[in-house]
């Protein structure tokens, strides 16, 4: 039985690609703009502690772990919420208000009055609106791309834009930093939000919202998103491996930040560019990615591209010598994972969306986040206290040994033994309470 395009005119195989959807290019361009200016955060929000405080290893570890432990104890109930409200709304309301919190910092810096307190603050609720939005926008993608089959070009994209803001945010947030201080770099941030609403103010695709006499009930339906990724294997394995592989990575990113800065005396300007260099490997990753798991079956390019971002970190440990070998070195590590995490992400989330009915995406992701944001929480804290306990470099290598470890979960997961993607997931039958 042939499938039809909206229209239902067209076979689905010679239904145009997402170049011609207007709304999802509007959203794509918007959210592009918002992820280069978040990448300028994440370098200058900690250099800020370092450089304006002389912030210890263990205060920029609590930073990061302020950034993201919002995931932990949020994004479940925040799943819950979103799936009964028009998701574009929620991504417009906070937004904003991300955009007024980055640009409280370089005004207070100018007053005068910014301290780590006030920054540690900030730097929490901060995450608590990137919390509410990232369970929203995730959802809200296939509200514009209708056709299951349109996933891996939509998240290949997606994965696209989040792989260039990482090869030009950081190399761009070194060179602010450099040139305006980091707390001024941050009004840079502050603009890409706000040009991500425009953006969003353009979609006009309207979304279905719960019909108004449903009962609701908030502890059941958060009960019923995690039960949805925890009894499907598939699933449960997707979000174990995820939480592991965020605490890796976020682990290695912040002891090398400390490492860097602190051990080899590296510049903002050459951090940046360390980073965005290496951030190539993931644009590589989310360009071939389509091309990948059609010549290979999907599962066994996930195994791949998972298993060289886990080993990445190995390279770190052992570059040593001139310092400009060590920075190259520490480069090819950061590729190879930001490689395979391109490849790997969009196949993982293209999972996510087919195995999930719509009216429960805001709380499978939700779940998600709570896990891979919790791990990188948790990677950020023991990063700062490692570090601060045995030394920059020694952690390293307790944070790299760990990482290899992670692939024999790969090994075992039943998602490394996928073929093709699953069928898409029909919407359960609605319940009602007396």
């Amino acid at each position: 039985m042939s499938v039809t395009s909206e229209t239902g005119s067209e076979p689905e195989e010679r239904v145009r690609s997402l170049w011609h959807n207007p709304d999802f290019l509007r959203f794509w361009v918007g959210e592009t703009v918002s992820l280069l200016g978040t990448q300028v955060t994440n370098l200058a929000l900690p250099l800020t502690a370092i450089y304006a405080f002389n912030a210890s290893d263990e205060q920029v570890g609590f930073l990061r772990f302020l950034q993201l432990v919002p995931y932990i104890g949020f994004a479940l109930l925040f799943g819950v919420w979103v799936d009964r409200v028009r998701r574009r709304n929620v991504m417009l309301a906070t937004n904003m208000f991300r955009a007024v919190l980055i640009g409280l910092i370089p005004v207070l810096h100018w007053l005068d009055v910014l301290n780590m307190p006030v920054l540690l603050v900030i730097a929490c609720a901060l995450g608590t609106a990137s919390c509410l939005f990232d369970v929203s926008w995730m959802p809200f993608v296939p509200t514009l791309v209708k056709d299951p089959k349109h996933y891996v070009e939509a998240n290949a994209k997606m994965g696209i834009s989040q792989s260039v803001s990482d090869v030009a945010g950081p190399g761009m947030a070194g060179v602010l930093v450099s040139v305006l201080t980091a707390p001024v770099a941050l009004i840079v941030n502050a603009g890409s939000y706000l040009f991500s609403t425009f953006m969003l103010l353009l979609v006009r695709t309207r979304e279905a919202v719960p019909e108004p006499g449903v009962k609701r009930h908030v502890w059941r339906e958060l009960r019923e998103g995690i039960e949805w990724v925890f009894r499907k294997p598939i699933l449960r394995w997707l979000a174990i491996v995820g939480f592991c592989c965020n605490f890796s990575m976020i682990t290695v990113w912040t002891m090398f930040l400390l490492y860097g800065t602190r051990d080899l005396s590296l510049s903002a300007s050459t951090l940046g560019a360390i980073f965005g260099t290496a951030s190539v490997g993931g644009l590589i990753g989310a360009i071939v990615s389509r091309k990948v798991v059609q010549r290979w079956p999907i599962g066994r390019v996930y195994f791949v591209a998972q298993t060289a971002l886990l080993l990445g970190p190995i390279l770190i440990v052992l570059a040593g010598g001139p310092q400009l070998v060590v920075i190259g070195l520490v480069t090819l590590s950061f590729f190879t994972t930001y490689l395979g995490l391109g490849i790997a992400n969009v196949i993982i989330v293209s999972v996510r969306q087919t195995t999930t009915p719509h009216s429960m995406m805001s709380r499978m992701t939700a779940c998600f986040r709570t896990l891979l944001f919790g791990g990188g929480a948790l990677g950020g804290l023991v990063a700062g206290l490692l570090s601060g306990a045995i030394g920059n470099r020694n952690a390293l290598i307790v944070a790299a040994a760990f990482s290899a470890a992670v692939v024999v979960a790969l090994v075992k997961s039943p998602v490394s033994r996928l073929r093709e993607l699953p069928p898409a997931a029909p919407e359960p039958t609605a319940k009602t309470s007396s």
